[in-house]
């Protein structure tokens, strides 16, 4: 709840009125840090992020039984696997982190942040020819390579797939990353389940479900792959998966996405997941990145972008965070999704796709509640665990928080760079107690 300034007069001090003070001075009891943020604050929360996942994500072949380190071009162990540090190096959640610090290093200038991506993208492509045999032999075991080379969902390719393009065209790895992108495109667009129409799904938790998640896991990678080749018709596929999914899964008059639609329902549950909706408007913010100004899907792809932010912020709380749940208000506040929408209305501002002067404040408000989430040693707390779909409150009132969740640090990296970038550009003053953008008048 917040709080309202109260006035404590002073023992023989003139009484405290409307007549005798400027009430609408008092400063209130604001719940997170209210006000435009220093960059040079915003650069320290980015750091300590850095520091905890430089320190803490290992780039090491060991022995998983005698935990002896392993030089991946020797013979072959079968007992090798990835050094364990704190999170996977090929998830989906990473994929996200990877392309944050790649922002963050072109936000700051500072090259140590980029330096983390390509050296794990390295260390990752080096193991190709290591594991091949061991994939190959059997594709659905859980070997430490087998999401990369073998691929079974969308989880395990777009994401990487996204991250290892934007690496490759930045130009700071030397690996040859183009065999494994390949692969994850191939994944994509031949061999994940669809609907009749092409429409991507999947089968759980209901035959013929969409998962709102999935069009992350697709589209972003779909559309750097045309900016990769120039080949229109990876701008087309992804154009025709978002305008499929949101035909049956955004509603227009709430301005948010539903979790899950499945083709069986008469009726569709809408629960309007935060995280979810993150995903749903990166989506549409990556596919603008590298989408042609001249594609005739292009206007409706950035129609529906505005459309979600204004239903998004209309969801925002007094504390600057998103609920869980977005539209019920009794659902606990949750540090991932609002990460992710504070980096795509910065990024949408600073692009010129969304009004600074509507939505800048919200967007910097948004960053000094992130900001407290994150750990004097770089943890982000307040994070969802993986979630899958539910047709219930409960389901998604109740999911863990933890911060080991993967999904809360590369959403954290892209919000700090796109809100310092934004602060590069564009001046803030405090209105009448209020924060503005500060407009030159004419």
């Amino acid at each position: 709840m917040l709080a309202c300034g109260t006035l404590h007069a002073q023992p023989g001090a003139p009484k405290a009125n409307d007549s005798t003070t400027p009430l609408h001075l008092l400063q209130p009891d604001y719940p997170v840090p209210y006000g435009q943020p220093k960059l040079e604050d915003v650069t320290k929360v980015l750091d300590r992020i850095y520091t905890y996942l430089e320190a803490n994500t290992p780039t090491q072949l060991i022995d998983k039984e005698t935990k002896k380190d392993i030089t991946s071009g020797g013979t072959f162990n079968q007992n090798a696997i990835f050094k364990p540090g704190d999170f996977r190096l090929i998830s989906y959640e990473w994929g996200v982190t990877y392309s944050g610090m790649l922002l963050a290093s072109e936000a700051t200038g500072d090259a140590k942040y980029a330096d983390y991506t390509n050296k794990r993208l390295q260390f990752i492509a080096d193991q190709v020819p290591y594991f091949r045999a061991q994939v190959t032999a059997d594709p659905k075991a859980n070997t430490p390579m087998r999401a990369v080379m073998a691929p079974h969902a969308l989880d395990d390719a777009g994401a990487m797939c996204a991250a290892m393009i934007k690496a490759s065209r930045a130009g700071g790895v030397k690996a040859n990353l183009r065999p494994m992108i390949d692969n994850y495109i191939n994944y994509i667009q031949t061999k994940e389940y669809r609907l009749a129409d092409g429409t991507l799904a999947r089968n759980r938790p209901q035959p013929n479900t969409l998962w709102l998640d999935d069009l992350f896991m697709s589209v972003p990678a779909l559309a750097q792959m045309g900016k990769l080749t120039g080949d229109k018709k990876y701008y087309d596929e992804a154009v025709k998966q978002v305008t499929q999914f949101s035909k049956r899964m955004f509603n227009q008059q709430k301005g948010l996405y539903m979790h899950g639609w499945v083709e069986g329902m008469t009726v569709h549950p809408e629960f309007h997941w935060a995280r979810a909706n993150g995903w749903g408007i990166l989506t549409a913010v990556e596919l603008l990145d590298v989408l042609p100004a001249n594609h005739p899907g292009r206007p409706a792809i950035l129609d529906l972008l505005k459309a979600h932010a204004k239903g998004l912020a209309a969801q925002q709380s007094g504390s600057g965070f998103w609920h869980q749940l977005l539209d019920r208000n009794d659902s606990y506040l949750e540090t991932s999704a609002t990460a992710i929408y504070v980096y795509c209305f910065a990024h949408a501002i600073n692009q010129g796709w969304l009004d600074p002067l509507a939505y800048a404040p919200a967007t910097l408000l948004g960053w000094n509640a992130l900001a407290t989430k994150v750990t004097q040693n770089g943890q982000v707390e307040g994070v969802c665990v993986g979630t899958g779909m539910g047709f219930d409150p409960a389901f998604y009132y109740h999911r863990p928080i933890n911060p080991y969740a993967a999904h809360g640090y590369g959403p954290a990296l892209l919000a700090s760079a796109e809100v310092i970038k934004m602060l590069k550009n564009k001046t803030f003053e405090i209105n009448d107690s209020s924060l503005q953008l500060t407009q030159k008048s004419k």
